[in-house]
């Protein structure tokens, strides 16, 4: 499905900002991401008929972040071929207190079904900004994400991933991995959000 994806010229830009109590910002990470093999195969499903009837199941309306996409890791992560993040957080881990909605769903990856957490993502927080090209703002607030330790161990963000709303028309949504990337550990904390600024070009 990667050649599919490529012929149709789909690429994206991901910026993540911290955003301080005190309304400072300051950019730590500005690159592009990967689109990964899961877009062309949600494209394919609605261009052969194949999956939802619905366009809405083919929007692209939620996100994960996760604790285990070390950007130096071996083998990358960042490859077309990757369908779900390495460590995704759980509903616990997004925070009782968080502004997020979170989602628990069964995801589509690879030839299976994982269950996963993910926050959806506000419409007014999808934005076009061209002919071909959309905007999306996700905000990981000062209540989400904070603190995460898993065995003891203290962990870091380090990766996200947007999805696919539920590209295949089952009765209840299974979302698919579309975008991903790997970016250096920030470790979470509740004197600041992280806002992900991810624009996608189809």
């Amino acid at each position: 499905m990667k050649n599919f994806t490529d012929d149709l010229g789909i690429n994206g830009h991901l910026t993540i900002i911290k955003q301080y109590t005190d309304g400072q910002e300051e950019i730590v990470f500005d690159d592009h991401n990967v689109i990964v093999s899961g877009m062309g195969v949600g494209l394919t499903y609605m261009f052969t008929g194949s999956g939802s009837n619905s366009v809405l199941d083919y929007q692209i309306d939620r996100f994960e972040v996760g604790v285990s996409g070390k950007p130096d890791q071996t083998p990358s992560l960042e490859l077309s071929t990757t369908y779900q993040l390495s460590g995704p957080c759980t509903i616990s881990e997004y925070g009782a207190g968080s502004n997020l909605f979170i989602d628990v769903r069964e995801q589509i990856t690879n030839t299976t079904l994982t269950s996963n957490a993910a926050a959806l993502i506000p419409a007014n927080k999808i934005t076009r900004i061209g002919d071909s090209s959309v905007r999306y703002t996700l905000v990981v607030d000062e209540e989400a994400c904070n603190s995460i330790t898993r065995d003891s161990t203290d962990m870091n963000l380090n990766e996200v991933g947007l999805l696919m709303k539920n590209p295949t028309g089952g009765s209840a949504d299974r979302p698919l991995l579309v975008a991903y990337r790997t970016f250096s550990n920030i470790r979470k904390t509740s004197d600041f959000s992280l806002i992900f600024r991810w624009t996608l070009n189809f």
